[in-house]
């Protein structure tokens, strides 16, 4: 097996990961923080806006089953990138879109694809995800892991917005 991973920030890390952990090849998430100065920050922390984090997803996938694009194709479908520092009603730099690209491989695919989403016009504006350098990534609070699945009525943001797809690699 070809585990790989990807760092995704895009809004509230509740709902990205309970929408991810579904796809075909996720082996597994977590969910923490990524982008920041701060050294182990914690939630208090982050939701204030002034560590320089954001809410991020970390997933690792089995690259024999999905790949790269296909995370990425997800993650644009799955919220807003057209929005800079909010997702739906939570705003602040904490829930910009991002993606920390782990190699140059990620760096080339995730500008290509944004590249080729912002052609399409399919989206209310263009896209303002940052891609950026891998960064440390601190693991929340444990009673984030899986928070909607232990909290079935939880607040989330995120939602399948538009069905189109990116060509076969």
């Amino acid at each position: 097996m070809a585990e790989k991973k990807a760092l995704l920030a895009g809004g509230c890390f509740w709902g990205m990961e309970y929408l991810f952990r579904k796809q075909p090849g996720i082996i597994s998430t977590r969910v923490g923080y990524c982008g920041g100065e701060t050294k182990d920050p914690t939630y208090p922390e982050v939701k204030t806006g002034e560590t320089g984090h954001a809410e991020t997803l970390e997933v690792l996938y089995n690259n024999d089953e999905t790949t790269y694009q296909n995370i990425l194709e997800f993650f644009f479908k799955m919220h807003d990138a057209t929005t800079e520092g909010r997702q739906g009603n939570d705003i602040g730099s904490q829930y910009r879109s991002a993606i920390f690209y782990c190699d140059e491989n990620q760096k080339n695919k995730a500008l290509e694809i944004i590249n080729y989403i912002d052609s399409l016009q399919i989206l209310p504006g263009k896209i303002v995800t940052q891609v950026v350098p891998e960064a440390p990534f601190y693991e929340a609070e444990d009673y984030h892991q899986d928070y909607l699945e232990n909290n079935p009525d939880g607040y989330t943001c995120h939602f399948v917005r538009k069905d189109w797809s990116l060509p076969k690699e």
